[in-house]
């Protein structure tokens, strides 16, 4: 293995043989162990071998990174071939295994994770390599060092932004080795941390990481109570993205995946404003997004805080009321529930009235026309025959609802 090319970090510069026990001196410079010691201990020297530099300092660190990439780059060469001798490795794959140990160390961190991110994406074998050689593991650390050490200087908030253009191309599914490093806590925090600071770029390949989580199963609770509003704040200004359709309908997943899970966290969305930006966005949106807003809003106006919301909102009956008949089934089924929860529980003098002024109340009674039975036009009826007295006061009030409610 020791006649195998490897990337020339892996050497020691005193026996250039590849290093079992690495360590690093002042210079920052690491050696094999023994070697080193040698230097210092039997030879007497005073200076760095490699840049003849004279040291006032003799300690030694062990460098845990480098062995930890230089055991993962044997373990590529046994993989590529267990029962013959091993082949040598692909220069790709020894290059990218050359960059992760600069990833700690060197200050020249984005170079790297774009040489790195160009390598992924120049053939169909490279992105296992980059998981096999342990590419995720030093990402994932660098990421998490960066932003959780000094996320308020600019060169390392760029490379953070670069490790996520990376790590959003890997395949995230629930056996993944990618998905159980990524989505632990402080990568996830990390992930949010971009999110919410990073350039339209970076927070769409930030939603992307997201969005992959989310449907391979995750937890969200943790993250939610960790970062709170600001998640919140963030995935609405994403929604909210007129340039970026995708990104928009991105965070619409993520929000439904987050608040189908835990009522506090629907609370938490409430509270950042979460139903006005989706009364907003509704009038103007397409099939798709119309229905997942409506999605949204139902799942909002399950709290008492989500119908207070929406009829404080001078919109709220208005535009869910337009949206029956006049997108598609889904969303007829959607608008209905949520007028259902709202006129049930606050069933106040100006939610009736806005009912019947803007349309609702005609288009329920057309649903009730349509043939066979369902739990829409049942909630229909419902909603009619709790309110029919108070709506029949009205000028407006069609008169075909008598036979429903006789």
């Amino acid at each position: 293995m020791e006649k195998i090319d490897c990337p020339p970090d892996f050497r020691c510069p005193i026996s250039r043989a590849v290093m079992k026990d690495p360590v690093t001196i002042i210079t920052g410079v690491s050696y094999e162990r023994k070697n080193i010691d040698k230097w210092f201990n039997v030879y007497n020297k005073k200076t760095c071998p490699a840049t003849m530099q004279t040291l006032d300092n003799f300690d030694i660190t062990p460098n845990h990174t480098l062995k930890r990439l230089i055991l993962a780059w044997r373990e590529t060469l046994v993989a590529a071939s267990p029962s013959s001798p091993p082949a040598q490795p692909s220069s790709k794959r020894a290059e990218m295994v050359s960059l992760f140990s600069t990833l700690d160390s060197s200050p020249f961190k984005v170079t790297s994770l774009k040489k790195i991110r160009a390598i992924v994406q120049s053939g169909d074998d490279t992105m296992s390599d980059f998981i096999r050689s342990g590419g995720v593991e030093a990402v994932v650390r660098m990421l998490v060092s960066q932003t959780m050490v000094d996320n308020s200087d600019l060169v390392s908030f760029q490379s953070c932004e670069e490790a996520l253009g990376l790590l959003r191309l890997l395949p995230l599914t629930k056996e993944d080795k990618a998905f159980r490093l990524l989505s632990k806590s402080e990568p996830m925090k990390s992930v949010a941390i971009v999110l919410q600071r990073g350039s339209a770029e970076a927070r769409f390949h930030a939603i992307i990481i997201f969005r992959k989580i989310a449907k391979a199963g995750f937890d969200w609770n943790p993250l939610v109570e960790d970062r709170g509003m600001d998640l919140f704040k963030s995935l609405l200004e994403l929604v909210y993205d007129e340039l970026c359709s995708k990104a928009s309908s991105y965070a619409l997943e993520v929000l439904f995946e987050i608040l189908a899970s835990s009522k506090k966290s629907r609370l938490k969305a409430i509270e950042a404003g979460a139903v006005c930006v989706l009364i907003e966005l509704l009038p103007d949106s397409n099939r798709s997004k119309c229905e997942k807003i409506l999605l949204l809003l139902k799942l909002l106006c399950e709290c008492p805080e989500g119908r207070m919301a929406l009829v404080d909102h001078g919109l709220g009956i208005a535009v869910v009321s337009k949206t029956l008949l006049q997108v598609s089934n889904a969303a007829t089924k959607l608008g209905v529930k949520t007028l259902c929860l709202v006129s049930s529980f606050h069933p106040t003098e100006r939610v009736l009235e806005e009912m019947l002024m803007y349309g609702a109340v005609k288009k329920l009674v057309t649903l009730l026309h349509l043939e066979g039975r369902s739990s829409t036009k049942k909630r229909v009826l419902d909603m009619l025959k709790l309110h029919g007295n108070a709506w029949r006061r009205h000028q407006c009030f069609p008169c075909e609802l008598k036979d429903y409610l006789g």
